[in-house]
């Protein structure tokens, strides 16, 4: 299993991302743009893509701010998230970006292509599935549910599953049923699953060091929800 450094652009924007892939197998296989939190690309994204890569897929991990930037705390982090989510169309291009450079990878093929985030990633998951974006499904683990550009009927290509924590803060009933309800009325083929007992950055193993109400690591919730992936990959991936 081999992982390497990425170079790629948004616009006139320098983007540093990183592959994970089997360098022994032959052929070309799927591959799934990761999305980071708010804190930025680092190595809990390279570990989610080297997993991938050893499921038989490409990892690939995504630069949601540019230059390989991480926030050096939740403020900050929180600080730059907003600022990305303001505007779905940058959203949406930053990870347009890296479903185009992982389609052009020699290891990759382009018909089968996925997008999954955490957090502020799992938002950006959802956003370029409501572009109607060619790619076969989109995995939202933790993220944030609302959109300033919601789901036209008939516009989503992607089959859709939601990994939710039923006790997150920060995603409240409301906002699971005005997605609920945006999906129906689109017509999107989805998924979604509330675990209970489980909060904010559940697949997070370092949530704690974080510090912060309502954001907590659930080995259970992390474990079903990465086998819940696994199953819808393997489906939407089938030849």
């Amino acid at each position: 299993m081999k992982t390497e450094d990425v170079r790629y652009k948004d616009g006139d924007l320098n983007l540093h991302g990183l592959v994970a892939y089997d360098e022994h197998a032959s052929g070309k296989r799927p591959a799934v743009v990761i999305m980071p939190d708010a804190f930025g690309i680092g190595p809990f994204v390279r570990e989610r893509a080297e997993r991938l890569a050893k499921m038989g897929y490409v990892g690939f991990g995504a630069d949601p701010y540019g230059n390989g930037f991480m926030a050096k705390d939740l403020q900050e982090g929180i600080k730059c998230a907003m600022a990305l989510l303001e505007d779905p169309k940058v959203v949406r291009g930053r990870v347009r970006a890296a479903l185009e450079t992982a389609a052009s990878l020699p290891q990759v093929d382009p018909n089968r292509m996925a997008v999954m985030g955490y957090c502020m990633g799992g938002t950006c998951s959802l956003e370029i599935a409501r572009s109607g974006a060619a790619v076969r499904g989109v995995v939202s683990f933790h993220g944030g549910l609302a959109s300033k550009a919601p789901a036209a009927a008939g516009q989503v290509k992607a089959k859709v599953l939601v990994c939710n924590g039923a006790d997150d803060p920060f995603v409240p009933p409301a906002q699971v049923a005005a997605f609920i309800d945006e999906m129906n009325k689109a017509g999107v083929d989805w998924q979604f699953i509330n675990y209970g007992g489980t909060v904010h950055s559940f697949t997070n193993p370092d949530a704690a060091a974080i510090g912060a109400p309502g954001i907590a690591y659930n080995k259970s919730a992390d474990v079903r929800s990465w086998q819940s992936m696994a199953a819808f990959f393997a489906e939407i991936f089938a030849a």
